[in-house]
């Protein structure tokens, strides 16, 4: 019995001690979401640091990629799940088949429900579009238009 609750207890620490270190680590792109400036200048540092694929996972009619993180990422204290951009011209992005969304656009979606996501976002200040992606899945977006 003693040992099943130290096992107990000892899973539990360790689990704990995992989920603060990975968010501990994790890169914040708060400053970047501030929508002063373009998909090639927010998705080509990190692709330089090696913080997201450099191939996207998936192409959106529109134009927008959607890239899998390497690394640890936040927004505004939400793990993210994947990181957007568009840039018009730009070599890093691939072309949807419909209309682009603009010249350019960026973000992330992340890991929280939209009126949480939402409220840390204007709190910082940043005039960014939040929208609901999926439950508990929001989208942060930047955009030209």
């Amino acid at each position: 019995m003693k040992n099943n609750i130290l096992e107990t207890a000892l899973c539990a620490s360790l689990l704990v001690l995992a989920t603060t270190a990975g968010t501990a680590s994790a890169k914040a792109l708060d400053d970047a979401l501030d929508c002063h400036s373009t998909g090639h200048k927010f998705v080509a540092p990190l692709l330089a640091a090696g913080d997201i694929q450099s191939e996207p996972m998936h192409v959106e009619s529109n134009s927008v990629n959607a890239f899998r993180t390497n690394h640890p990422l936040t927004a505004y204290g939400f793990g993210v799940y994947v990181v957007l951009g568009y840039q018009a011209n730009d070599p890093i992005f691939r072309p949807g088949d419909g209309t682009p969304i603009g010249d350019w656009a960026y973000g992330v979606v992340v890991r929280g429900a939209k009126g949480s996501v939402e409220e840390a976002v204007r709190k910082a200040g940043s005039d960014a579009t939040v929208k609901q992606a999926f439950p508990f899945l929001t989208a942060i977006v930047c955009s030209s238009d």
